[in-house]
């Protein structure tokens, strides 16, 4: 009898992970997070309804060889905004240079649902990609301890 209900609960425990899976994959999930450190101070407004926008760009480096062993360096820039008390908090405590780890969704220009893609003065392409900012972490606290700051989960409106 003990096999019978052990089988019986290994059989419900499968379907309810079948389930568990199903819905995973179903969904669609967008997290990016990167380190880097801001090009300029962070800008804050207000929305009308009186919500703060902070406003901040951060860059990436990366490096690689090319075919002929040559160093290339490569920067990323991310225009980031942070929303609410996030907001503001990041507006009090970020500074140009300041290094952070930054957590968050990729937002698309909302015209063509892409990045956003301009030619710069000189006549090369460039993308613009836009991240809202869900979490982020100061690497360069005073006693050499990350400090983090997060969006509230009312402002975050990702279904999970």
């Amino acid at each position: 009898m003990k096999w019978i209900s052990a089988c019986a609960t290994s059989a419900s425990n499968f379907k309810k992970q079948n389930q568990y899976k199903e819905t995973l994959m179903s969904k669609q999930y967008n997290k990016s997070v990167f380190v880097g450190h801001l090009g300029g101070e962070p800008e804050m407004r207000y929305t009308p309804a009186g919500t703060a926008v902070t406003t901040f760009n951060v860059a990436t480096n990366d490096q690689y060889n090319n075919e002929k062993g040559e160093t290339i360096k490569v920067t990323t820039w991310f225009r980031c905004t942070a929303w609410g008390k996030l907001g503001e908090v990041c507006n009090q405590y970020l500074k140009k240079g300041s290094k952070v780890l930054v957590e968050g969704r990729l937002t698309p220009d909302k015209a063509t649902g892409r990045p956003r893609i301009w030619v710069r003065q000189d006549g090369t392409a460039a993308a613009d990609y836009e991240l809202k900012v869900l979490e982020i972490h100061f690497l360069d606290s005073r006693n050499n301890e990350p400090s983090i700051a997060q969006a509230d989960p009312a402002e975050d409106d990702i279904p999970y």
